[in-house]
């Protein structure tokens, strides 16, 4: 049933390119008036960004993949955040006064970066006003954007979702029903130090990743009972198992981003695999006193390492950006993941949408069993090794 199916959109900057390849491999097995086959979209940092574009386009499936691949294709530093030379060292300065002086004079968040730009993207492509009409007329049944809240230290998770869908407390996690904005997507994907934090109510909110314990507990609250992840983890590189000298600071910090980014949410997978395997040894009369619930999920990640993709494409970021990060010891050999994350250039995002396109039609055949689609072309792969993993 489409309506308890959830596509669950994981952060990663950039690299969310993927995830929009993957939905092209999708969408064509479907009629071009056919609505979205997710009912339920549930979205971190700039998978909330591409899951809330696709959640207003939900009537119509190729609209939204169509529009959103435009944007992608077309992406430059520059419409994210600050690039340009003045730019980049008009904010700093801004930055070190701001450390000067008192924080009762001036209240402006710290980062890095000023992604003022982004918000500006982000009003242009999304018309907040479609998500309530698409959940009133059926095409759509929940969207969830998850945030860190720095002032409690927990994930908070905002939706618009039916008038079923209640509110939600577990341990250091609860979702809310809002009206989303442009300022809930800003806040989601608020990468620590990278970029500010973001003022919504009382609060000051991050990253969605950075408190995020449990990144299948939205879609399951909102009423999922298949998920369809788009993971942006990387394969695991094989580094030496000596190393000539101590971690520079920059592959620390891609370490970091990395962990905040995908660890949780693989945890989170292998937490649910075994929570089916346990429930599949249980009576049918033990699981309803449980009240627990096998919980089908299709998990699709990069057969390539995203980190050795930006590399190549190292040179096509702005020189005030390449200056910035050789500041802080990393340039195009580095053992960084940081670079894949901020290159917001559409010679590296149209790699990766192509990636997610190929790496979704080597598992086409569980994806059409995932979704019941009939009838159609089978496998296309032009690689060796497949990289969906499918879990029931």
């Amino acid at each position: 049933m489409p309506t308890s199916t959830a596509l669950v959109l994981g952060g990663g900057g950039a690299r969310a390119a993927y995830q929009l390849g993957v939905l092209k491999a999708l969408v064509q097995f479907y009629p071009r008036n056919h609505g979205i086959p997710f009912k339920i979209i549930c979205g971190t940092s700039a998978g909330a960004i591409n899951g809330t574009s696709i959640a207003t386009h939900a009537s119509c499936f190729h609209l939204g993949v169509r529009k959103l691949e435009w944007v992608w294709r077309h992406i430059e530093t520059r419409k994210v955040y600050r690039a340009s030379i003045p730019g980049v060292l008009r904010h700093l300065g801004k930055m070190a006064l701001r450390g000067l002086q008192n924080d009762a004079v001036n209240t402006d968040a710290g980062s890095l970066l000023d992604n003022d730009p982004l918000r500006h993207l982000l009003n242009q492509l999304i018309d907040f006003k479609r998500i309530d009409r698409n959940i009133t007329h059926g095409a759509l049944t929940a969207l969830s954007i998850d945030t860190s809240c720095y002032d409690r230290s927990r994930s908070e998770t905002f939706f618009q979702a039916s008038s079923d869908i209640e509110n939600w407390t577990r341990a250091r996690r609860s979702g809310e029903r809002r009206r989303l904005n442009t300022e809930h997507l800003l806040a989601s994907s608020a990468i620590p130090l990278v970029f500010p934090s973001i003022k919504l109510e009382q609060g000051y909110y991050g990253d969605g990743s950075v408190h995020q314990l449990a990144p299948l507990s939205s879609p399951i609250h909102l009423g999922a009972k298949k998920l369809m992840v788009i993971n942006l983890d990387s394969p695991n590189r094989l580094l030496p198992t000596r190393q000539a000298h101590h971690p520079k600071t920059a592959t620390i910090a891609g370490h970091l981003l990395d962990t905040i980014f995908s660890d949780t949410l693989n945890s989170d997978l292998e937490r649910l695999e075994r929570i089916n395997n346990t429930l599949s040894l249980i009576p049918e009369s033990g699981k309803t006193k449980l009240e627990l619930k096998p919980i089908e999920t299709l998990v699709i990640k990069p057969s390539e390492d995203l980190t050795q993709i930006a590399a190549r494409y190292y040179d096509d970021m702005p020189f005030a950006i390449r200056t910035l990060l050789a500041f802080i010891g990393i340039d195009k050999h580095s053992d960084s993941s940081i670079v894949s994350y901020l290159l917001f250039e559409k010679s590296y995002t149209s790699t990766l949408i192509e990636l997610g396109y190929q790496d979704a039609m080597c598992q086409i055949d569980e994806i059409k069993a995932f979704f019941g689609i009939e009838g159609g072309r089978g496998s296309v792969c032009v690689r060796d090794k497949p990289t969906a993993t499918v879990s029931r």
